[in-house]
C-alpha cells in the first residue's frame, strides 16, 4: 500500500457570522495524499479551496478536524511541506539568489550550505544566470520560477500549490507546467507528493493522478476522479477530451442539491453569493449560445469554453447568472437557452430591459426587497447601508459589498431602481 503523506480528517472551517449556517466555509472535508501522487482540487470560486490548502500547510487552523503529515498532527507550518502561491510574493529589494535563500535562512542553514543549495535550486528550475537579478528585471514566468525554486530549495516532501499558473500568460504557463512535470517524472527533486488547487480543468487533467471536485456553500468534496492517462498527456486525444467532459459534467451537477429547501436557501436566499458577472457578460453569452450554436439545442460546456477561450472561473459564473435569471438551464455538462432566454435575445432594447427586470425581481429576493422598500418609502429612497446590514447577517463585509454591487448593477440595467454613487442612495428617481 502507498504511504499516506498527508491526511485531512473531517476538516471544517467556520468564520464568524450572525447566521452559523452561512458562515460554514468548509464542511467535513477528507483527503489523503499518497506517496508518488499529484492531486488537483477543482471548484468554483468561493468553494473554500484556498482556505483548505492553508489549513493543510499549517498556515491557519480548522474549526474542527485535524491534518496529519506522516501521522503527525499539523498545527503550524512544518518542515517537509512547501508552498507555492498564486502571486509571486518575492522581496523586491532582494536578488533572485537572496529570495531563494530566505527559507533556508529561516531554518538556520549555514551560509555556505544555503548558498550552494539555492544555486542548485535556481539551476534546476531553469533560472541559471539570473542569480543576481532583482524581481523587477524578470518576466512573470521567471518570477514564478523563482517562487518554485524558493519552495523546492528546502527539499519539501510535499509541494502545495495554490493556482500557481493563473497569473501567467498561456504560453508561459504551459512551459512552466511542462518543466515541473519533467522535474517530477525524472526525480530531480526530493518531493514525494504534490497538491494543486486550480480553476483550470485542462490543467488539472494534464497534471493530476487524482482530481477532487469541491462543491460550494459550504465547500466539500463532491466527487473524486482517478486519472489513469499516462504522461505526457495529449490534450487533443479522445481519452483526454472525454476526461475533460466528465469533469465539466461533475462540476455542473454536483453544485445542485436534490433537497428543495436547500435549493431555496442557496439559490434564492438573500445571502446567496451571487456571481460577480456584468449584464454585458450575461447578454454576450446569450448571444453566443443563440447565434454561434444556432443548430444545437444543447451546447457542451467544454466546447463552449474552448469556443470562447475561457476557463472554469470565467465561464461558470456567467452560466450560473443565466441560471439564476432562468435564461438558461445547465445540467450534466451541457447548457441550453430557455424559452425566456431565446425571447430575451430576440427582443429589442426596451423589451430586453423589461424582461430582465421581470426575471430579476422574480428570481432574486434581494432585488425584490430593494424595490419593495423603495416603493413603500414616502420619498422612495433608501441608503445602501440598510441592505448591506442585512447582507452582513449572512456574508462577510467584503462579500456583502460585492454582492450588493452586483445587484445594483443588474437593477440599474433593468431600471427597477436608480443609484447615486456619491451618496450611496438607492431611489426610484429614474425608473419608469
Amino acid at each position: 500500500m502507498s504511504t499516506k503523506l498527508l491526511q485531512a480528517k473531517n476538516i471544517s472551517k467556520t468564520f464568524k457570522s450572525y447566521d452559523p449556517n452561512q458562515s460554514l466555509i468548509l464542511d467535513n472535508v477528507n483527503l489523503d495524499l499518497n506517496d508518488g501522487e499529484i492531486v488537483a482540487i477543482l471548484g468554483k470560486s468561493g468553494s473554500g479551496k484556498s482556505t483548505f490548502l492553508r489549513i493543510l500547510a499549517g498556515l491557519t487552523s480548522p474549526t474542527s478536524g485535524e491534518v496529519l503529515y506522516r501521522s503527525t498532527i499539523v498545527t503550524e507550518p512544518v518542515k517537509g511541506i512547501g508552498m507555492v502561491f498564486q502571486h509571486f510574493a518575492l522581496m523586491p529589494w532582494l536578488t533572485v539568489l537572496q529570495n531563494v535563500e530566505l527559507g533556508l535562512e529561516a531554518l538556520g542553514v549555514p551560509r555556505e550550505e544555503r548558498r550552494t543549495r539555492a544555486i542548485n535550486a535556481i539551476d534546476t528550475i531553469g533560472m541559471d544566470g539570473f542569480e543576481s537579478a532583482f524581481p523587477k528585471e524578470l518576466s512573470g514566468g521567471m518570477r514564478q520560477r523563482v517562487g518554485f525554486a524558493r519552495a523546492l530549495v528546502v527539499n519539501p516532501d510535499i509541494l502545495i500549490m495554490d493556482e500557481p499558473f493563473s497569473a501567467l500568460d498561456v504560453l508561459t504557463a504551459e512551459n512552466l507546467k511542462t518543466d515541473l512535470l519533467d522535474l517530477w517524472k525524472n526525480n530531480k527533486t526530493k518531493t514525494s507528493g504534490m497538491l494543486l488547487v486550480t480553476h483550470n480543468i485542462e490543467e488539472a487533467a494534464m497534471l493530476a493522478n487524482r482530481i477532487l471536485i469541491f462543491s460550494s456553500n459550504p465547500g466539500k468534496v463532491a466527487a473524486s476522479v482517478n486519472v489513469k492517462l499516462p504522461y505526457p498527456r495529449n490534450n487533443q486525444s479522445k481519452d483526454f477530451l472525454e476526461l475533460v467532459d466528465l469533469i465539466y459534467t461533475l462540476i455542473t451537477t454536483t453544485q445542485k442539491s436534490k433537497d428543495p429547501s436547500i435549493i431555496k436557501t442557496q439559490k434564492y436566499g438573500i445571502g446567496y453569493r451571487l456571481p460577480d458577472v456584468s449584464t454585458d457578460e450575461i447578454m454576450g453569452l446569450i448571444e453566443t449560445l443563440y447565434s454561434d450554436f444556432a443548430n444545437k439545442e444543447t451546447v457542451d460546456l467544454p466546447e463552449l469554453a474552448d469556443h470562447l477561450a475561457m476557463d472554469l472561473d470565467d465561464l461558470l459564473p456567467i452560466t450560473e447568472a443565466l441560471e439564476i435569471l432562468s435564461f438558461a438551464e445547465v445540467s450534466f455538462g451541457d447548457i441550453k437557452l430557455s424559452d425566456i432566454g431565446k425571447k430575451f435575445f430576440s427582443a429589442d432594447l426596451l423589451d430586453r430591459k423589461g424582461l430582465f427586470a421581470k426575471q430579476l425581481v422574480a428570481n432574486l429576493p434581494l432585488a425584490s426587497e430593494i424595490r419593495r422598500v423603495l416603493d413603500e418609502k414616502r420619498n422612495h429612497q433608501a441608503s445602501e447601508e440598510r441592505f448591506l446590514s442585512k447582507l452582513e447577517h449572512y456574508l462577510s463585509e467584503k462579500e456583502s459589498e460585492r454582492v450588493l454591487r452586483t445587484v445594483i448593477d443588474w437593477g440599474r440595467y433593468a431600471e427597477i431602481f436608480a443609484y447615486d454613487y456619491n451618496t450611496g442612495t438607492l431611489s426610484l428617481e429614474n425608473p419608469d
